[in-house]
């Protein structure tokens, strides 16, 4: 019977990986995977995951199975870094899930029960799994106008105008912040705008938000989400703590589902409830304990903000640096945009015969649509970084 399966595409960030480790070059740089590197080129276990997960050891006294839609402590902690005050409790369903790719595709396995025949709209460009799953659910996709390659920049106008063709039973699909591929993030007076068009349109809005902090801080990267929960009558969150946690491995994650009133709420719950309970029974819960034990101390989430904001300043010098120096070396500032781009991730407009020189030739990988993890730059690595984008053309 197993042969009878189809033959599938591999994973194009999974090849890359392979094709690193398998690369004997001492000196290559890996711009490709999106992890946080630190100045030394590692992804360090923060400090204050350390500790917490040293009190779980010593304090925690079962492995016993929780709730179906994961720790209500940990689903309160991480609804209020994420949500704030923008909606009432008592309009929040929440289920914690593997990762924050556990999060978006429940967000989509709930919007196809509620509406099989739902249209995803979808930035241009956008995370390549959000595709993928849209695909494999069978959902209808609908691309939106999100970047202008040319300007280097968002093209709001595009944008508003594509998603004003979405309406009642469709779910228009947002970045929260540090938008991937591009860096490229909504203004606050854009998420009033895009709020505004939701309203009148009746469609309803997905945010991913994945990188929260590594932007312009914690809570500025939360603005345009409060913004819109705010205004909106339903709206779906998908939430990570892989990155701003660094908890990769742990896969902690949930999908908040925010209904207009109390029997919608709990009408979405009991489906969130269920979907938890068919795809994976319980969700984990070392990481996601882990995160509560940080939320809910004051002095460790003190020690978790303070060493979450100097990665992010960590990747804003990193970005600022490679601007500077392309500016530097190639006489043009036609890659400015790229210090003021938010996140881990910019593209740097090349094609893929340069991607592919550049890795050739001079031992810098990245993604075939040329987006790079600028977490994965250094001072050292910069300058060699800069002289091979300009030496295969950019």
């Amino acid at each position: 019977m197993l042969a009878g399966l189809s033959s599938q595409t591999p994973d194009k960030i999974m090849a890359l990986m392979r094709a690193y480790a398998a690369d004997p070059r001492t000196d290559k740089i890996d711009l490709g995977v999106g992890v946080f590197r630190d100045p030394a080129g590692r992804t360090p276990v923060m400090a204050a995951v350390k500790t917490a997960e040293e009190r779980l050891w010593r304090n925690q006294d079962t492995k016993t199975y929780v709730a179906l839609e994961g720790d209500p402590a940990y689903l309160a902690a991480l609804s209020g870094l994420v949500l704030g005050d923008a909606v009432p409790a008592d309009r929040r369903a929440a289920i914690a899930t593997p990762g924050g790719t556990g999060a978006v595709r429940m967000g989509l396995e709930l919007a196809r029960l509620a509406n099989p025949s739902a249209r995803i709209f979808v930035p241009d460009p956008s995370w390549p799994n959000h595709a993928a799953i849209i695909g494999f659910l069978g959902l209808e996709r609908v691309d939106y106008r999100y970047y202008d390659a040319q300007a280097r920049g968002l093209n709001i106008e595009g944008m508003l105008a594509d998603l004003g063709r979405a309406g009642p039973g469709d779910v228009v699909l947002l970045h929260g912040c540090c938008h991937n591929p591009t860096g490229a993030d909504l203004s606050a007076q854009d998420w009033q705008a895009v709020a505004g068009l939701l309203t009148e349109t009746g469609a309803m809005a997905m945010v991913d938000i994945a990188y929260q902090g590594f932007g312009a801080g914690l809570e500025a990267d939360a603005e345009g989400l409060r913004i819109l929960a705010g205004q909106v009558p339903e709206l779906l969150v998908a939430t990570s703590c892989s990155k701003n946690f660094g908890i990769y491995r742990e896969r902690a994650g949930a999908l908040f589902a925010l209904a207009p009133d109390g029997p919608t709420r709990d009408l979405a719950q009991s489906n969130l409830t269920m979907l938890n309970r068919q795809t994976y029974a319980f969700p984990p819960d070392h990481g996601a304990r882990v995160v509560t034990e940080i939320l809910t101390d004051p002095d460790l989430r003190a020690d978790w903000q303070a060493e979450l904001e100097g990665m992010r300043l960590h990747m804003q010098r990193q970005r600022q640096g490679l601007a500077d120096t392309l500016r530097d070396l190639g006489g043009s500032d036609r890659f400015a945009h790229l210090g003021a781009q938010r996140g881990m991730f910019s593209l740097l407009g090349a094609t893929p015969d340069q991607v592919e020189r550049m890795r050739a030739e001079h031992g810098v990988y990245m993604i075939g649509d040329s987006r790079i993890n600028v977490a994965g730059l250094s001072p050292d690595l910069i300058p060699r970084v800069a002289q091979a984008m300009l030496a295969v053309g950019l």
